[in-house]
C-alpha cells in the first residue's frame, strides 16, 4: 500500500516544475486526471493478477497524487489575490473527506457491495471534471520557472532545513494514517468504527482551517509548528496508554490541534518564503516529504514495531519523534532570533 504513494511522491517535484515553467495548473491537472481515470479502468479490469494490479495502482497514484499539491498551489495564489485565507479554501477538502468517509460504505452497500466500487468511483469523477472547466489559472507575474530559479530553490538552506523538520514530525503522523485501522481492528474495533475515526479527524479540522489562516500573521510559523509538535507528543502518549478502540476513536479529534495547525502553517510558510513563480515546485516538494518520504518511513517503521513489540509501541515511538521535531522547531526559532536569521526564516 505504501509503494504507490511513495513512487508518486518522488515524481511530484517534476510536475511542480513543469507547472511553474509553463505557468499553468489547469491543463496539467486535466491531463493527469484523465490518465488517472484510464488507470482506474485498467486497474479494475486487471483480471485478479497481482502484477497487473500493482502496475495499475502505481499508475493511478502516479497520475492522481501530483494533482494535490498543484491544487494547493493554485488555491494559495487565488486566496492571496482575493484577500482571503488559504484555510478558508482548504476546509472544503476536509468536508469532502468527511462526507465520503461517512457515506462511502453506505453507498456501496446500497449499490450491491464492494464489487460496485468502480462505478461509484467513475461517477464521482464527473463533478470535479465539470468544475475543472470553469477553474481559472493563476499565472504569476514576470518570468516563470528557470533553471537558475530552480537552483536557487534547491540551495535555499532555510527551506531545506524546514523540509527536514517537517519530515521528522510527519513520520509519526503518517504512521498513524497507515496503521491506525489495523491497530483498532486488533483491539476489536469494527470496520464502521474505523470509518468513524477518520471521519471525526476530518470533521474537526474544518473550523481550524476556516479560522486559523486569519490569525497566522500574529505568530511565527516555527513557533506554531513547534507547539503543534508538543501537542502531538501528548496525543500519541494517550494512544500509547489506551487499549480501548472507542478511546482511540475519540482521540482522533486531536487532529484539530495537531494536523490542521501543522499543515496550514506549513503551507503558509512555503507560500511566504518562496517567490510565486516557485510556488508549485515548493508545494510539490513539501508534499513529497509529507506523503512520500514520511509516509514510506512511517509505514515501514510502524509495521516493524507492531510486529516486534505490539501496536502500542508505535505510539511511544511517535511521541518521542514528535517531541524531537517540536523541540527542533522551537530551538531553530530561538537561534534565529539570537543570530539575526529572522529575515531568512
Amino acid at each position: 500500500m505504501m509503494i504507490g504513494p511513495f513512487v508518486a511522491s518522488m515524481i511530484q517535484p517534476f510536475w511542480g516544475y513543469l507547472s511553474d515553467r509553463l505557468q499553468t495548473v489547469k491543463k496539467l491537472i486535466f491531463c493527469l486526471w484523465i490518465l488517472a481515470i484510464i488507470s482506474s479502468v485498467l486497474l479494475f479490469n486487471s483480471g485478479g493478477s497481482y502484477t497487473l494490479t500493482l502496475c495499475f495502482v502505481l499508475a493511478l497514484y502516479f497520475c492522481f497524487q501530483p494533482t494535490m499539491p498543484l491544487l494547493d498551489s493554485i488555491s494559495v495564489l487565488s486566496a492571496s489575490r482575493r484577500g482571503i485565507s488559504y484555510g478558508s479554501l482548504r476546509l472544503y477538502g476536509s468536508i469532502g473527506y468527511t462526507i465520503i468517509s461517512l457515506s462511502g460504505g453506505l453507498l456501496l452497500a446500497a449499490l450491491g457491495g464492494i464489487g460496485q466500487l468502480p462505478y461509484l468511483l467513475w461517477a464521482v469523477w464527473v463533478l470535479p471534471l465539470l468544475l475543472l472547466i470553469i477553474l481559472r489559472d493563476e499565472p504569476t507575474e514576470g518570468e516563470g520557472m528557470t533553471l537558475a530559479s530552480l537552483k536557487e530553490l534547491f540551495t535555499n538552506k532555510p527551506f531545506l532545513w524546514f523540509l527536514f523538520l517537517v519530515f521528522i514530525i510527519s513520520v509519526p503522523h503518517r504512521m498513524n494514517d497507515v496503521m491506525l485501522g489495523l491497530y483498532m481492528k486488533e483491539l476489536g474495533a469494527s470496520d464502521a468504527m474505523v470509518g468513524w475515526a477518520w471521519a471525526l479527524a476530518a470533521a474537526v479540522e474544518i473550523p481550524v482551517f476556516a479560522l486559523l489562516g486569519k490569525h497566522l500573521h500574529r505568530i511565527h510559523e516555527y513557533v506554531l509548528i513547534g507547539i503543534a509538535g508538543i501537542i502531538y507528543t501528548l496525543r500519541w502518549l494517550m494512544y500509547y496508554v489506551s487499549d480501548d478502540p472507542w478511546v482511540l476513536l475519540v482521540l482522533q479529534a486531536g487532529a484539530a490541534v495537531t494536523y490542521a495547525v501543522f499543515w496550514i502553517t506549513c503551507m503558509h510558510y512555503v507560500a511566504r518564503i518562496l517567490p510565486p513563480q516557485l510556488g508549485a515546485t515548493g508545494f510539490s516538494l513539501l508534499s513529497m516529504v509529507y506523503l512520500g518520504l514520511a509516509g514510506m518511513t512511517g509505514g515501514i517503521v510502524g509495521g516493524r514495531l507492531s510486529e516486534l513489540f505490539g501496536g502500542a509501541s508505535m505510539y511511544l515511538f511517535a511521541a518521542i519523534t514528535s517531541l524531537l521535531g517540536g523541540l527542533l522547531f522551537l530551538a531553530t526559532e530561538v537561534m534565529s532570533r539570537r543570530r539575526g536569521w529572522r529575515a531568512r526564516l
